[in-house]
């Protein structure tokens, strides 16, 4: 085990103030942790971490080693990128995303971008639960809607414009609604990521851009995106979510767009990932390549239409 293994031990133990966590992340005996962690500090001279028996903290020179050794973790793999062919990449990657997104964008064009890059090892997590990236050891994840305030840094990749609809067994049995006061003879499933994340009701665009919420019954609220659509499927409701992703069941009529002029503010997507001197050039080029994708299937997107009355 050399010094720069040490080293990115040393930091993910920084990272999870926790030396339990960071063996089971790093898949190796706590012991053999603890002991490396040892050495590195024996061959700097310094002691680099404080410990309790609730958690692991930084000691002040833990702090100016942890800032080193990000810099010269980072020099590190730049020097190595310099020599692999047409800008290969190499290593780990561990992202976190949505799991509508995962399904519908970025698996179907997952094989030309692992096709550049061989050697990559992407281990992708798929789920609507916000992450911790630092404590669960991701490199990056990707957020839609609104950011809570953190540390991260947050890079915009654009917005998921949405739609209102319904199934249209659903709309058969209640009638579809031409106006907002329409609305009182309907049901909305609710969605949150997180239980009570947001006011739960019919989001919607005035004319000045502001946003309004209309209170609706509903009687399902559920927190994974595949299980939203899956209930408007099944008839339980009205459901505001992108359009990406859903085109082909618009398109048989399985799903039916309500209320266009009346359509949910648009939802930003971002990348976040942890602050860095320098972006790893695993996560900078998984960034642009994901923003590319976006790109293209947000510009086929129409645009909203405004309301202009109740």
């Amino acid at each position: 085990m050399d010094q720069l293994d040490a080293m990115r031990m040393f930091m993910r133990v920084a990272e999870l103030e926790s030396f339990t966590r960071s063996a089971e992340q790093l898949g190796m005996p706590k012991a053999t942790l603890s002991a490396a962690i040892r050495r590195l500090e024996e061959q700097l001279g310094a002691r680099l971490l404080h410990r309790t028996t609730r958690r692991v903290q930084l000691t002040t020179d833990g702090q100016l080693c942890y800032a080193r050794c990000q810099a010269l973790l980072a020099d590190m793999e730049e020097f190595n990128g310099l020599f692999r062919p047409h800008g290969q990449l190499s290593g780990q990657l561990r992202v976190d995303m949505p799991s509508r997104m995962a399904r519908h964008l970025v698996i179907p064009a997952l094989p030309a971008f692992l096709a550049t890059h061989p050697d990559l090892q992407l281990m992708l997590s798929s789920t609507d639960r916000r992450v911790d990236l630092v404590r669960e050891g991701f490199d990056c994840v990707v957020r839609v809607g609104a950011l809570e305030s953190s540390s991260l840094v947050a890079r915009p990749l654009g917005h998921y414009r949405q739609i209102n609809c319904a199934s249209a067994t659903y709309l058969a049995r209640h009638g579809i609604p031409q106006t907002l006061a329409d609305l009182a003879g309907h049901r909305l499933v609710h969605y949150g990521a997180v239980p009570g994340d947001k006011e739960a009701g019919f989001e919607y665009l005035q004319a000045d851009g502001s946003r309004a919420v209309l209170a609706m019954a509903g009687t399902l609220t559920v927190n994974d995106s595949e299980t939203y659509l899956a209930a408007a499927l099944a008839g339980l409701g009205i459901i505001q979510m992108p359009r990406v992703g859903v085109e082909a069941l618009l398109a048989s009529g399985e799903l039916v767009m309500v209320l266009p002029q009346w359509q949910a503010p648009p939802l930003p997507i971002h990348a976040l990932y942890a602050h860095r001197r320098q972006l790893s050039p695993r996560v900078q080029a998984f960034i642009h390549w994901l923003g590319g994708l976006l790109d293209m299937a947000l510009a086929s997107e129409p645009a909203p239409a405004l309301s202009s009355g109740q």
